[in-house]
């Protein structure tokens, strides 16, 4: 066995044994309450910049598979697992997760007591840390874990967006849930890549919308020339408001065409008309939080990943109306403007893994498209029931 070491800001250290990359890495540690998904996480450019704690007992035990990657490498700066499975047990799987770790130079640690570091990161909130896989002095790891930057005021999207646009086409294939819904592309996207999931790509896809991707830096004039139907701006790490840029361009899209927002891109867009963010103590990371619809009164069980939050009341202030709320502490998870066709939603409906209550938003920014109006209440609930008589009809094989 060979020993790992991770080694917090304030001073502790957990011992346990290594796997993955022989690599020593730091960043800002947060917990992930999903059972499973373990590779969507580690994969998820919104992690860029943090280390990964999870809190189910056993992981890697279904291997992995290509096809469930959300971007074409590891973003993740470390992994902290109970257990990492010896075995894989998956006709789909290609891989082990100690094998993906190393492939990508990621360190990982099992054998920590994740509910001492959960308890710790929840009554303290989100600490930075460091972890090493190599032979690593106690007091040497304390030091690089108080010497990580601090998540609040880093722009880490120009290290994971694209440099340069591209096309995207391929819709869900296999996914149950989504399976029956796509149609020919007749409407045009411009998605703007912050740190974008393969997945979102996936639903932009099914509801017939031909993608273009562009980097953030795309200015407002450059994107209106791709001729849009619909804006798109993504998922991503770190704090939004250094990311002034893309902020810039949404101020002079907004009331041209119709805009949806999903996590780093709901912040953006919420900072581009006036309302304001603040970090959350410990973030919401999980594939289990409870959010209400205020337009519907529906609660929908969804994915989420994200360390900052806008401020409700400053939503009033920008004359914006909260249309989603968490019903774990209270937080902002969605708003619409009033006179205009833009909405957005600090969670994930595309999932992957995770719940698909939320996949109905997609069909929303459809009907924004069509329309050019505002989004109704009346809108998000048809489209809500349709997303639920779906899901049901597949579950029962109709």
């Amino acid at each position: 066995m060979k020993i790992a070491k991770l080694a917090l800001a304030d001073g502790t250290v957990f011992t346990g044994e290594a796997f993955g990359a022989a690599a020593t890495r730091r960043g800002e540690i947060v917990f992930n309450t999903a059972h499973s998904g373990y590779q969507e996480v580690i994969t998820d450019p919104s992690y860029s910049g943090q280390i990964v704690c999870m809190t189910c007992a056993q992981l890697g035990n279904y291997g992995v598979a290509a096809e469930d990657d959300e971007a074409d490498r590891v973003y993740v700066e470390g992994f902290i697992v109970r257990e990492n499975s010896a075995v894989r047990s998956n006709f789909r799987s290609e891989r082990t997760l100690d094998e993906m770790l190393r492939h990508f130079g990621v360190p990982g640690i099992s054998g920590v007591d994740t509910r001492a570091l959960t308890r710790r990161l929840r009554i303290r909130g989100s600490i930075n840390g460091a972890v090493s896989t190599e032979d690593a002095e106690d007091a040497a790891l304390v030091a690089l874990a108080q010497s990580a930057p601090n998540m609040s005021g880093q722009d880490l999207v120009r290290a994971v967006a694209t440099d340069k646009p591209f096309a995207w086409t391929h819709g869900h294939q296999s996914r149950f849930a989504m399976a029956g819904r796509g149609r020919q592309p007749d409407r045009h996207v411009v998605a703007i890549d912050c740190g974008m999931k393969r997945n979102i790509l996936r639903n932009l896809v099914d509801i017939g919308c031909r993608v273009t991707v562009v980097p953030p830096q795309t200015s407002a004039e450059d994107t209106l020339a791709l001729r849009p139907d619909g804006i798109f701006c993504s998922n991503g790490p770190g704090d939004p408001e250094p990311v002034d840029y893309v902020q810039r361009s949404l101020k002079k899209l907004v009331g041209r065409v119709p805009i949806f927002g999903i996590c780093l891109g709901h912040q953006m867009l919420a900072l581009a008309l006036g309302a304001q963010t603040f970090k959350l103590k410990f973030g919401h990371h999980g594939y289990n939080h409870p959010v209400k619809n205020l337009l519907t009164g529906r609660v929908e069980i969804t994915s989420q990943n994200h360390g900052f939050a806008v401020s409700p009341e400053s939503l009033a202030a920008a004359g914006l109306e909260q249309t989603h709320v968490n019903l774990y502490d209270g937080t902002n998870e969605g708003f619409r403007h009033p006179a205009e066709p833009v909405f957005s939603v600090q969670y994930h409906p595309e999932a992957a893994p995770g719940p698909h209550d939320s996949a109905y938003l997609f069909d929303c920014f459809r009907r924004m498209i069509d329309t050019r109006a505002p989004l109704a209440a009346d809108d998000m609930s048809a489209a809500q029931s349709a997303l639920a008589s779906l899901i049901s009809r597949q579950a029962v094989g109709g």
